[in-house]
């Protein structure tokens, strides 16, 4: 891969990149990767390269997946998407898969993780670290919890969470937990709890997610949301709670067309409801007609340099076709 981006800009009058990749099979479920690339940007001499190199091995009991990665401070490649420069990434995963034979279980997994993401100079930026159990049952329920999750963060800049509220520069170090339940698919009421708590930015934050789904027929169908975070930092204004709730219809006239309404409120944002109507129409394979209306508020950023909001009202038809050449 070779990129040559040129301008007519005194400054940043090119930036260039090179680049190799490359990819191993071994043994059927062992795979290798690996990369390196350098970029050209002017006024820098040094610190342009990413080396990279991972393991990933799949299997019915085991899994892993390894990568190493080193990105230069003056990386800079110029197009797409680069997550971060200036780092020295270390990432390792591990799942072990047990389907026994009883309870109705399927499968549990036990999986750890740990994402170890020091600057060049070794000061760590970025550290988490996570144990988790799951298990899947043949009903289609599920649990899915999270024993520990370990973060550190270093902060270079004040972050503002909600509205006037900014965590102050620091490192920061936290713990939290998960707990998720999803009931059986095969019934009419079906039930997702969703509950993560523990230590946030040195105070506490509290997740909690229901999602509760009623199926009267195979036509109708109705399901409730709700989503409440209880923010308690040690900041002026640190202790209040962001609620989010919707309520959703779907009707299936057949297997071709639907009509899907659903109304949503949110109080981080002053009368903050809207309500949205969707006809689908499949009219032939991989092609639909979509009729959409929305009304209400349009939900602004939290934070307190975006704090317009705006009521809208919107009316939106969609149309694709397929088709083969």
């Amino acid at each position: 891969m070779v990129i040559d981006k040129r301008s007519g800009g005194p400054i940043d009058n090119f930036n260039q990149t090179e680049g190799a990749d490359g990819r191993a099979v071994l043994f059927e479920n062992l795979i290798l990767t690996g990369y390196a690339a350098q970029t050209r940007t002017p006024g820098f001499s040094g610190g342009q390269t990413s080396l990279g190199a991972g393991v990933s091995y799949r299997s019915n009991r085991f899994d892993f997946q390894a990568d190493h990665r080193k990105i230069g401070p003056n990386f800079n490649p110029a197009v797409g998407f680069l997550e971060r420069t200036d780092c020295l990434c270390d990432f390792a995963d591990a799942n072990f898969k047990v389907r026994p034979q009883f309870a109705g279980v399927r499968e549990m997994n036990f999986e750890g993780f740990i994402y170890h993401a020091p600057d060049t100079h070794s000061v760590v930026q970025t550290q988490e670290w996570q144990a988790t159990f799951r298990a899947n049952f043949h009903n289609g329920s599920y649990t899915d919890d999270d024993i520990v999750d370990v973060f550190a963060q270093r902060l270079t800049e004040p972050f503002n969470i909600y509205k006037n509220v900014f965590i102050p520069v620091g490192v920061y170090n936290w713990t939290r937990h998960q707990l998720t339940y999803g009931s059986a698919e095969d019934r009419k009421w079906t039930v997702r709890f969703f509950e993560r708590f523990g230590g946030y930015y040195n105070g506490r934050l509290n997740e909690l997610r229901v999602r509760a789904s009623y199926r009267p027929s195979e036509r109708l169908a109705f399901s409730f949301s709700e989503q409440w975070n209880r923010f308690r930092l040690p900041l002026n204004n640190g202790n209040f709670s962001v609620v989010f709730g919707s309520l959703e219809t779907d009707y299936a006239f057949s297997r071709f067309l639907s009509l899907s309404t659903i109304l949503q409120m949110d109080t981080a944002n002053t009368q903050g409801a809207s309500a949205n109507i969707r006809l689908r129409w499949n009219y032939r394979p991989d092609s639909d007609l979509y009729v959409i209306y929305t009304a209400g508020q349009q939900f602004a950023s939290l934070a307190a340099a975006n704090p317009v909001q705006l009521y809208r009202h919107r009316f939106v038809v969609k149309y694709t076709y397929s088709f083969r050449p």
